[in-house]
């Protein structure tokens, strides 16, 4: 068994991750060649990945285990990877976070010819996971190891129809043929009187016995045998179904890579608020960009919850007279607070007006894209008391009084214009001197900033206090991408991610322009890692994750106001293909951060369409796809969203096996940059055909 349960379903004879961690270490410590290389962490690009990697490396680190982590993009950047670890003789163990659950490790496409010393675990939240990584056996298939979240336990039925599939032999109707003929020349044979002498004897009963017969019941019996153990073809086909109905239900997600490694955390008793602050940053990112439902994000809330106020006891004088939960205590106070967040955009650090604006809910409930809806939002302000001027100016510098007064005024107000659902329960950490206390969305908001424009691309954000500033000292400044921290960075760089970046400068055209972007995406995930442990560039990305959500609402609204949503039988379609903010959107991260704008903002305002599947569940959803010209390379970026009907309900993606078949229905030229499926970089002229194809096959989604 090559899965790991998590420790409530551990056993003596059923290891959980502890064990599999310390496995790390002893292998670490009895190889003979010992090097950063022996232990390599391959993290993929989004924030629950960096704060699992940054937990693990932590741990690594306590335990003085030399270790490296390399960013890898996407699936052509592993296959670069792969090719380059078999070239490492120290590598024993390969550690992928939010990766290769799909893949078939074990195969000889990836890592199944490696060095039978190398262990692969796979940590990753996306679903569904290949049956051939979690269920296969043998010397091979037990070096690859899946941390799982318990969902294993309950695929009883997956795992005996793939065993099945993969050990017991196939019906063969030739082979059956071809015994039975065996059996009737044999039976020939005995009735034939002219047998030789030698080759027969007499039996008790006087009759003449073949000295073969003994063998021939034998071998009778034995295909007798293998005839019950082998399955039938219907059997066969039952079993073909199931599993087809298991990948082809669409992707969804489980639990998150940053909580496998914080039960990791627990169970080697080694947790705290460094460790519970990233944890609880996975789980947002997961929720804020709706990977889970709101039902499983409460059921890891409550564990968080309870965490919270065991490593932050609060004295209870403080507990019971605190107005605001996220104040810190004395000018060291580092703790994490559970709070109640709004559903505004960075409104702590922006205006009141201008958070609400950029909020995807708000704006599906007051249509903010009209005229109309934008004074339905001033009118809210003035009936909740607040005046233009107070709700123009920063967040933090309005008055005390009107702040205190913000919850309760939206609870009894805001219900009339259908904003019932402003509110949910999250997180926020304290940062004492250093810093205003930072809730976990804006964190999140802040790091999916970082690692999606940080670099690559020029983005102008606002300086503070010069909104109003006039013709002179108004406006704003190029985003240079941190340079507080650039020469650290940069010798990160150049230490962790050698392997590509620094044999290659006489590269020219297209793997000049490949290594190009490889350098500045690997710059941006450094500098979103940084930024986990430092609030300084913490804090001053948020003015870059606000320059990124004004250029969203500036794209979204003007593709509802242009009525640039196309409606086909089964999904509908927005193709960006000029516009002030073409590269920026260009990004995939970015790209599907405007779909999930559009699908909140239309939720109510668009019928649904109802999804046939393998099961014809008739469930009711909102499938969005978004294609954004990349005039670099000239090709579309395509992003296929599944988004609910219901606020906070979460449908699974099932873009990506449409994806699939309809471009090799087509043939059209495209690839998959990310390791999400439902992501495609198409060639440009084989756009108009592929979403032509992809009409047909969405029947089925």
């Amino acid at each position: 068994m090559v899965f790991l349960p998590p420790p409530h379903l551990a056993s003596a004879s059923r290891p959980a991750y502890a064990e599999a961690y310390a496995n790390i270490l002893v292998a670490h410590r009895r190889s003979p060649l010992t090097s950063a290389s022996s232990v390599i962490i391959l993290v993929a690009p989004d924030v629950d990945a960096l704060c699992a990697a940054k937990i693990l490396a932590e741990l690594l680190k306590q335990d003085d285990v030399m270790h490296r982590i390399i960013p890898v993009s996407g699936l052509a950047d592993l296959e670069r990877m792969k090719d380059e670890l078999v070239t490492y003789a120290e590598l024993h163990t390969l550690i992928l976070l939010n990766m290769g659950a799909i893949l078939d490790l074990s195969s000889e496409n990836w890592f199944g010819e490696f060095s039978m010393k190398l262990t692969v675990h796979i940590i990753d939240s996306n679903r569904p996971q290949n049956l051939a990584n979690m269920f296969s056996g043998g010397e091979n298939g037990e070096r690859f190891i899946v941390w799982d979240d318990g969902e294993a336990e309950n695929m009883g039925e997956e795992r005996k129809a793939w065993e099945a599939l993969t050990y017991e032999p196939e019906p063969d109707s030739d082979e059956d043929s071809e015994l039975d003929d065996q059996d009737e020349v044999r039976s020939n044979e005995d009735n034939d009187p002219d047998d030789d002498e030698e080759f027969s004897e007499r039996g008790p009963s006087g009759k003449r016995r073949s000295l073969g017969d003994g063998d021939r019941s034998q071998e009778k019996r034995r295909k007798i045998d293998d005839q019950s153990t082998r399955l039938s073809r219907e059997q066969r086909d039952i079993y073909h179904e199931l599993i087809a109905k298991y990948y082809g239900s669409g992707s969804w997600y489980g639990q998150s890579a940053s909580a496998t490694m914080y039960i990791l955390a627990t169970v080697l008793e080694r947790v705290d608020c460094d460790f519970l602050w990233l944890a609880i940053l996975g789980l947002t990112f997961q929720y804020t960009t709706a990977r889970i439902s709101r039902d499983t994000y409460d059921k890891y809330h409550s564990i968080y919850y309870d965490e919270v106020f065991r490593l932050n006891p609060l004295p209870p004088d403080v507990a019971a007279n605190t107005t605001d939960a996220i104040t810190a205590m004395s000018p060291d106070d580092l703790s994490v607070r559970a709070a109640e967040e709004l559903r505004f955009m960075l409104f702590r650090h922006w205006t009141l007006y201008d958070a609400m604006y950029h909020s995807s809910y708000v704006a599906g409930k007051l249509g903010i894209w009209k005229e109309r809806g934008r004074k339905r939002l001033t009118g809210l302000l003035a009936k909740m008391g607040f005046s233009i001027p107070q709700t123009q100016q920063p967040y933090a510098h309005m008055d005390l009084d009107l702040k205190h007064q913000l919850r309760a005024k939206l609870d009894s107000i805001a219900p009339e214009y259908g904003l019932v659902e402003l509110t949910y329960p999250s997180f926020a950490r304290c940062f004492g001197y250093r810093a205003s206390p930072l809730s976990a969305a804006d964190a999140v908001e802040a790091v999916g900033a970082l690692l999606d424009v940080a670099g690559g691309i020029r983005m102008e954000v606002e300086v503070e206090g010069a909104r109003h500033g006039g013709e002179w000292f108004g406006g704003g400044r190029l985003w240079e991408g941190g340079r507080n921290g650039e020469e650290r960075r940069e010798k990160r760089i150049e230490v962790g991610s050698r392997q590509k970046d620094g044999d290659d400068d006489g590269d020219t055209g297209v793997n000049g322009e490949e290594r190009k972007e490889r350098t500045w995406w690997v710059k941006n995930f450094w500098a979103a890692y940084d930024a986990l442990s430092d609030i300084v560039p913490l804090r001053d990305a948020l003015s870059l994750a606000m320059s990124l959500h004004r250029a969203i609402i500036r794209q979204g609204t003007s593709i509802i106001d242009k009525q640039d949503i196309r409606t086909m039988r089964s999904h509908r379609v927005v193709v960006l293909s000029q516009g002030p903010d073409l590269a920026l959107f260009a990004h995939p991260g970015v790209l599907a951060r405007l779909g999930l704008w559009l699908v909140d903002a239309l939720r109510d305002r668009l019928p649904g369409t109802k999804i046939g599947g393998l099961k014809g569940r008739g469930k009711k959803s909102l499938p969005f796809v978004v294609a954004c010209l990349n005039e670099r390379t000239q090709t579309y970026v395509v992003v296929g969203i599944m988004g609910a009907l219901d606020f906070g309900d979460v449908r699974r993606n099932e873009f990506g096996l449409a994806f699939i078949e309809a471009k090799q229905r087509c043939n059209a030229r495209s690839r998959h940059s990310t390791f999400d499926a439902s992501v495609l970089e198409i060639e440009q002229e084989d756009l108009k055909l592929f979403l032509e194809t992809l009409c047909e096959v969405g029947e089925g989604y």
